[in-house]
């Protein structure tokens, strides 16, 4: 058993080898595939979010099937380190949610979830702690009653604070091991709550940390994105992903492109993923990526996610994906306070100073 887990060890380290060759070669077909994957086990979701891009593009009531998802994890289950289990649904209307975390973990990849809180009942904590689930964020968008609702049409204040007061107590008990994060995206209406909100959850034993971050959809400041200039650097997401996998199977290069109208690279129930990761369209945006003319990618000139520096993105593929994601937080509040360079992270072109970066705090608890 330990020389199989060690084998997939190397096999991974290979892996992120050949995508950081790829990338620092400026290559635009890799030989590696993606080390995170976005994953929609769920269209469905409970709640109204006026930030949401379901809002913009409707979802059917459906369910990623046994037979795309299995096929997903057993073609990158030598690669692949990560997979969040999110999308546009709410991930715990997903009647197999907690199978396909255990499905993950059976292929040595770990799982990360994001939920709003509104099924999280005692017994469905109870049992989301006894899963392998190496993270988990909570969202809450506001310290106030009206901000939060005003965001999460359709979700209580009270009661979904309740639950997750509930949780990270039933997992400090426990002594549970999974990361417990309670992040609120800051916006117009509650960017006035943040000090509150940190100093509130700071202070709940078995929060892990608490995030406060700026809102990259387009919804609510259609006219942000990049401009030509900030394209110095390739986006790290087109080498390394994470590849975003709607319910359907259909595969999108990045987190953002099926929300700013990106069309699909391929779908997992038709096509092998090497295949699909080299697809020509992939091959086309890699290309002007690294010479420098992405903003003649309609979706990437108007996405709002910040461009790390080839520093960083080599580092993250240096090292394993769990510890990529336990010091990401550490770099982006360095970066944020001033004590890294901010030229290692370069944010939408249109936001003003203030919201230049994600702001992080770390709870003590």
């Amino acid at each position: 058993m330990a020389a199989a887990t060690m084998k997939t060890v190397d096999m991974r380290a290979w892996n992120r080898a050949k995508l950081l060759w790829g990338y620092l070669r400026r290559k635009s077909a890799v030989s590696g595939l993606p080390v995170e994957y976005i994953v929609e086990t769920t269209a469905k979701c409970n709640l109204y979010c006026p930030m949401c891009p379901r809002e913009t593009h409707k979802q059917p009531k459906e369910d990623m099937t046994e037979e795309i998802f299995s096929r997903l994890v057993r073609e990158s289950g030598k690669s692949a380190e990560h997979m969040m289990l999110i999308g546009l649904g709410e991930p715990f209307m997903d009647r197999k949610i907690f199978d396909r975390i255990e499905y993950c973990e059976r292929h040595k990849i770990s799982t990360l979830l994001s939920t709003n809180g509104t099924f999280f009942d005692e017994k469905t904590c109870a049992r989301l702690l006894e899963t392998p689930l190496e993270h988990i964020t909570l969202s809450f968008d506001g310290a106030t009653k009206e901000s939060y609702e005003y965001y999460r049409k359709g979700a209580n204040f009270d009661k979904v604070r309740d639950n997750f007061l509930r949780f990270a107590r039933m997992k400090h008990e426990r002594g549970a091991k999974v990361q417990v994060v309670v992040q609120m995206v800051r916006m117009e209406r509650n960017a006035g709550e943040v000090d509150d909100f940190v100093r509130y959850w700071s202070a709940v034993p078995g929060i892990d940390q608490v995030r406060v971050k700026e809102d990259e959809t387009n919804l609510l400041q259609p006219e942000s994105g990049h401009a030509p200039q900030d394209w110095k650097h390739p986006c790290h997401y087109l080498w390394r992903g994470p590849v975003y996998v709607k319910h359907n199977g259909d595969v999108y290069p990045c987190c953002q492109s099926y929300m700013l109208d990106g069309r699909p690279l391929g779908n997992v129930a038709d096509a092998p993923l090497p295949e699909i990761w080299n697809a020509a369209e992939m091959q086309r945006m890699r290309a002007l990526h690294t010479a420098g003319r992405a903003g003649e990618i309609e979706m990437c000139s108007r996405c709002r996610t910040t461009i790390p520096h080839p520093a960083l993105v080599a580092g993250s593929l240096l090292l394993h994906g769990r510890t990529v994601r336990k010091w990401l937080p550490r770099i982006e509040r360095l970066i944020y306070t001033s004590k890294l360079p901010r030229s290692l992270l370069t944010p939408p072109a249109k936001n003003s100073p203030e919201t230049e970066l994600v702001q992080i705090e770390s709870s003590r608890k």
